[in-house]
C-alpha cells in the first residue's frame, strides 16, 4: 500500500533526518551536510531553507494530528508533539534573524550564528515565507504568524510588482538588482517562471487557511492568484509546445529555448489546486485543459518507463535524474490519475517513479535522506550535498503528505 510505505518513509526517514539538523547553540537549522554526512557547523543559512523546514514540520504535525484523530491505516499513530515544536523553532529563527525590522522583508541568508549575510531581498524567497507562514498558522493557531504572512503579501504587492508583473532581485532596501539567483543555464532572466509558480502556491496557500480575516483583504489575494494564473496562460503556457518557458525579458518574452520537465509536472497540480482553493469555474475551465497538456507531455516526453529525466535544453535532453524532479513527478502523476481516472497510465507512472526512488534515490546509509542527483541509471553524484540552502524537504516531504492525504 503506496500510503503506508509514504507514512514510514516520512516517519523513519525523512523527518529525523531533518530534526538532527537543529541548531540548539544558534537558533534554526544547521544548512549544510556534504555527501559524506559531515555536518558543516559553519555553513550559512539560507531563508528558503530555514522556510521549506518550517513549512515541511507544520505540515508534518497537521498530518500527524488528523492521521491520530481519523486512522485508517491499521497502525498506531500518536500525536507527535516534537513536530510542531521543531516547527517553531524555525519560525522563532525567521522572526529573529531573517526579518528586516527595518526596510521590510526577509534576508536572502545569515551566517552560522544568526547575524545577517546575505542581504538580497528576493521575490521568490518572500512568497517561501507566506507559504511557511501560512502552515505554521494552520498548525500552531499562532496570530502573529498569519499577521507576518499578510504582511509580506502586501510588502510584495506593494514592492515587487510593475505594470507587467512580478519583479525579482532587490538590494536591502527594495531597489531593483540583478536576478542571478533566480538565473541559469547560463542566461540572466528578468523573470522567470519559477518565481510566479511559487507566488501562486504561496498565495493559495494564504487564502486557504486565511479564512477568518477581513473580507476585503481575501478577496484582493484572490484577485491577484487570478492575475497570476492569466499570466501563466497568456505569457508562460506555450500551446504550441505544450509546455510553460522559463526565463524571461523584462518584457515576458522567452529568451530561451529550455523545456523544464520538473517544473511542469509540479506546476500542473499546483495550479489546479489553486483553482481548487479559489472555486472559481471560470479559472477551472480556462486553465483545466493546460495543466492536462502539461501532465500528458511530460509523460510522453520526459517519463522512460521508471523515472523523469531533467530538462531539455534546445533539444538536447539532460539525463540527470534529480531529487525534487521524481518527488514532484510521483505527486503530480498521482494527482492527474485522481483527476483523470481512465488515465490508468498515471497510476503506474507514479508507482514506477516511487519504485526508482526507493531503489536508487533514497540513501541507505543510516541517518542520511535522499541523494540529491543521481544518473539515469542511478548511480549518485558524489559531488553533491544531502542538504544546503536548496536541498531540503520540500518536495520529498510533500510527495509523502500529499499521496498520503490523496489516498484517504
Amino acid at each position: 500500500m503506496i500510503k503506508k510505505e509514504m507514512l514510514n518513509h516520512l516517519t523513519d526517514v525523512i523527518i529525523p533526518f531533518w530534526k538532527g539538523l537543529r541548531d540548539e547553540l544558534n537558533g534554526g537549522y544547521l544548512g549544510y551536510v556534504g555527501y559524506d554526512l559531515k555536518v558543516d557547523e559553519k555553513a550559512g543559512k539560507g531563508c528558503i531553507l530555514n522556510s521549506r523546514i518550517l513549512w515541511f514540520f507544520a505540515n508534518a504535525y497537521t498530518l500527524n494530528k488528523s492521521l491520530a484523530t481519523y486512522n485508517n491505516l491499521d497502525m498506531e499513530i500518536e500525536v507527535d508533539e516534537a513536530l510542531l515544536e521543531h516547527a517553531t523553532h524555525a519560525y522563532n529563527f525567521m522572526r529573529e534573524n531573517f526579518l528586516d525590522n527595518k526596510y521590510g522583508g526577509l534576508f536572502w541568508s545569515t551566517l552560522a550564528n544568526g547575524v545577517p549575510d546575505d542581504t538580497t531581498k528576493h521575490t521568490y524567497n518572500q512568497a517561501f515565507a507566506i507559504y511557511a507562514l501560512a502552515s505554521y498558522y494552520e498548525a500552531a493557531g499562532d496570530e502573529e504568524a498569519l499577521q507576518l504572512a499578510l504582511e509580506l503579501f502586501t510588502l510584495i504587492e506593494t514592492k515587487c510588482v510593475d505594470n507587467i508583473g512580478y519583479k525579482e532581485a532587490f538590494d536591502e532596501q527594495f531597489l531593483e538588482i540583478s536576478n542571478e539567483k533566480l538565473s541559469e543555464n547560463s542566461i540572466i532572466a528578468n523573470r522567470t517562471m519559477n518565481t510566479l509558480l511559487h507566488l501562486i502556491e504561496a498565495y493559495t496557500e494564504l487564502y486557504r487557511v486565511a479564512t477568518a480575516i477581513d473580507a476585503r483583504k481575501r478577496k484582493e489575494i484572490q484577485f491577484k492568484l487570478e492575475l497570476m494564473l492569466s499570466t501563466v496562460a497568456e505569457k508562460i503556457y506555450n500551446p504550441e509546445l505544450r509546455r510553460q518557458e522559463v526565463f524571461f525579458d523584462n518584457e515576458m518574452n522567452s529568451i530561451i529555448d529550455l523545456h523544464s520537465y520538473g517544473h511542469d509536472i509540479e506546476a500542473a497540480w499546483l495550479i489546479d489546486r489553486a483553482v481548487e482553493v479559489m472555486g472559481n469555474r471560470s479559472y477551472f475551465i480556462r486553465m483545466t485543459p493546460i495543466t492536462a497538456n502539461l501532465t500528458d507531455e511530460i509523460y510522453k516526453v520526459a517519463y522512460n518507463g521508471h523515472s523523469l529525466a531533467y530538462e531539455s535544453e534546445r533539444a538536447e535532453v539532460n539525463e540527470s535524474r534529480v531529487w525534487w524532479v521524481q518527488a514532484e513527478a510521483v505527486t503530480g502523476f498521482y494527482h492527474a490519475y485522481k483527476r483523470e481516472p481512465k488515465r490508468e497510465e498515471y497510476l503506474e507512472a507514479a508507482v514506477q517513479i516511487w519504485e526508482f526512488i526507493k531503489e536508487y534515490m533514497i540513501d541507505s546509509r543510516p541517518d542520511s535522506e535522499w541523494f540529491s542527483e543521481v544518473d539515469k541509471d542511478g548511480y549518485p553524484d558524489t559531488s553533491l550535498p544531502m542538504a544546503d540552502p536548496w536541498k531540503c524537504p520540500y518536495h520529498n516531504g510533500r510527495m509523502c503528505f500529499e499521496i498520503i492525504k490523496m489516498e484517504v
